[in-house]
């Protein structure tokens, strides 16, 4: 998806316009999404992505999230040996339609008609990781009333560190509609227990594609994906795990002198206005 164009390709207008995706993807626009090879590669080239930011070295147990057809799902069997695979993988999504093309297309994970912002209907430490292409933003749809954004993040996201086992990872990649969006998602999985990094490709340009990184507490340090991705360019970390020793910095206290510079700095380079510091 290429900002807009691929926006609107994977329903991103529809989130704006207020329709729920399970109607937006009819068996039409579900055959007109999985036949398209624009949409193909430029899903191949983010499921490739997330899978680098996963950094899984064996074969896992994955769940894709808002799974489709099975784009993504494809591309988890065909891991070679040598780069850690083939992963097993199990799809949910909210569309039937969807879902019903996966099973004609005969992909080999296991699906799941659910909706995300019910939760994931899953064991606890049911999986290895999981992965997500485009479909988080859509749990910033409030689709009635009786529902609204922080609730169906809220709990997603405690499904999603449940259903993961200790030292489990996921990688997100979304399109939020303006900061204030990213910034719910992100602390609504901050406040499930995750250890969170955004990593934006492309800043600033219409190919900009944003990924969180998301890990559960209790691996090993080397392979916590927030140090896999903090001294990255353009990414920003938080982590509200006990213990934990950054949060959007390299390291240092939050509140000490070097943690304020280097927090300026990082705002100065956002082309933000801060206060000069004492003396």
């Amino acid at each position: 998806m290429a900002a807009d164009a691929e926006q609107r390709q994977h329903g991103w207008k529809s989130v704006n316009d207020g329709n729920p995706p399970d109607l937006f993807y009819n068996d039409s626009e579900s055959r007109k999404y999985t036949t398209s090879s624009r949409i193909q590669n430029v899903q191949s080239e983010m499921t490739h992505r997330a899978l680098e930011l996963l950094q899984l070295d064996s074969p896992s147990l994955i769940l894709d999230i808002g799974c489709g057809s099975g784009l993504s799902g494809e591309i988890l069997s065909a891991v070679n040996p040598a780069d850690g695979g083939p992963h097993t993988w199990v799809g949910m999504d909210i569309s039937a339609s969807m879902l019903d093309i996966a099973l004609q297309r005969e992909v080999e994970g296991d699906l799941l008609l659910s909706d995300i912002g019910q939760g994931i209907p899953f064991r606890p430490g049911s999986f290895d990781a999981a992965i997500s292409i485009s479909a988080i933003q859509w749990l910033c749809n409030a689709e009635s009333s009786e529902t609204n954004p922080q609730g169906r993040l809220s709990r997603f996201f405690t499904g999603l560190y449940a259903s993961l086992r200790r030292g489990g990872r996921s990688v997100c990649q979304f399109y939020p509609k303006n900061e204030a969006q990213r910034t719910m998602i992100s602390n609504a999985a901050i406040k499930a227990g995750f250890g969170a990094g955004i990593l934006e490709d492309d800043p600033g340009t219409k190919n900009a594609k944003s990924y969180l990184a998301l890990t559960v507490g209790g691996g090993e340090v080397q392979g916590d994906i927030t140090s896999v991705v903090k001294d990255m360019h353009d990414v920003d970390v938080q982590d509200s795990r006990r213990g934990a020793s950054f949060a959007g910095t390299k390291g240092e206290r939050k509140g000490s002198k070097a943690w304020v510079k280097q927090k300026k700095a990082q705002m100065e380079r956002r082309g933000k206005v801060v206060k000069a510091s004492s003396k």
